[in-house]
């Protein structure tokens, strides 16, 4: 089953830097009328999408399901008499990847921007052998200052312009990181939709992920769920000179099932239950331990009284926080599939302790 690209790229290409996820949420809210029995939205901008489940009374629990809207950007801090932009950052970036790339600041209309920095023609032989920092970098709008004054002030968000395109059997983007979770939830409450689940579901579409986890905490000691899915990218360093055990996972090879991230051991309970959906379901699959960093899995297992049975469907990602974020297709449908059969099959399986 081919995916819906055309969707995929509408949701990559809206811009949504954290803390500034209007234009996401207002998609979001968009794709998601009718799938389900009750939209709600939080006063931080989270979105919940609540699909009754069948059991009640004493049987009846809630699963959360967190994918996070905003994506990494920058937000402006001063603007010279000429007109040029210092910024500081909304989220991780290697300063290196900044290099002759454009952004839009999002003022009072957009605004194209390059991100600039001295030519190397007028550096000295030391500057030129020295690591990139994020303060050598400024933005060019191409305007005189007034006019970038009028336009556009201190305080507004800055995100990455780049298309969304498709090589091979893959898509390439910015933003994969992590609208492709926002894609792939959407895409499961669209084959939820009309069908009996077990329990309680609240698809959340979270704020703030990329400065700290931030709309998944609020969400989690909301909703206050006894089964919890994160639902991000993840690393793919199947590239030249990653040896075997650096990989993280491959594209191509699956879907990944978190075991461990930097902030979350997930439920070995969970783990297991996914892992044996995945093969009674015949959804390829690979194990992700990511040494490094951390996903929406880390409130949603922990921001909830007593804690949650909490795991995570993980999308392997090429190149991540860079514009040229690249998954295949296969394993984003295989991660539809995974979570779709992970709700539909949760009273299916022994959850206690053994």
């Amino acid at each position: 089953m081919a995916i819906n690209k055309k969707l995929l790229n509408t949701i990559c290409t809206t811009p949504g830097a954290p803390g500034f996820e209007q234009k996401v949420r207002e998609l979001v809210l968009k794709e998601i009328k009718g799938l389900v029995d009750k939209v709600e939205v939080d006063n931080m901008g989270n979105v919940y999408a609540i699909k009754k489940g069948t059991n009640t009374g004493k049987n009846a629990k809630k699963v959360m399901v967190g994918a996070h809207m905003d994506e990494i950007g920058f937000i402006v801090t001063h603007i010279d008499d000429n007109g040029f932009i210092r910024f500081h950052t909304l989220g991780g970036f290697d300063p290196k990847t900044l290099t002759a790339q454009r952004v839009i600041i999002h003022g009072k209309k957009d605004v194209i921007g390059v991100m600039a920095s001295k030519p190397i023609h007028v550096m000295s032989p030391e500057e030129r052998n020295k690591v990139a920092k994020l303060s050598d970098y400024f933005i060019d709008t191409g305007l005189p200052g007034k006019e970038v004054k009028k336009l556009i002030k201190i305080g507004d968000p800055i995100t990455r312009e780049r298309e969304f395109i498709e090589m091979g059997d893959c898509v390439n983007s910015k933003s994969l990181d992590n609208r492709l979770a926002v894609f792939i939830l959407i895409e499961t409450l669209k084959n939820l939709k009309g069908k009996s689940i077990p329990f309680d579901l609240y698809g959340v579409f979270t704020v703030q992920e990329e400065v700290g986890i931030r709309g998944a905490n609020v969400s989690s000691l909301r909703v206050n769920p006894d089964f919890g899915f994160g639902l991000d990218t993840t690393i793919a360093f199947d590239l030249p000179g990653a040896s075997e055990h650096e990989k993280i996972t491959k594209l191509g090879e699956g879907t990944a099932i978190k075991i461990m991230d930097a902030s979350t051991i997930c439920d070995y309970r969970m783990v297991d239950y996914m892992k044996k959906t995945a093969d009674k379901n015949k959804i390829k699959w690979q194990p992700e331990i990511l040494t490094a960093g951390g996903t929406d899995t880390a409130g949603i297992q922990r921001m909830t009284e007593g804690g949650s049975i909490a795991g995570a469907v993980s999308i392997p990602t090429r190149h991540l926080h860079q514009v040229i974020e690249m998954a295949h297709c296969d394993d984003i449908q295989g991660s539809i599939d995974l979570l779709t059969a992970c709700i539909s099959g949760l009273d299916k399986y022994d959850w206690s302790f053994k």
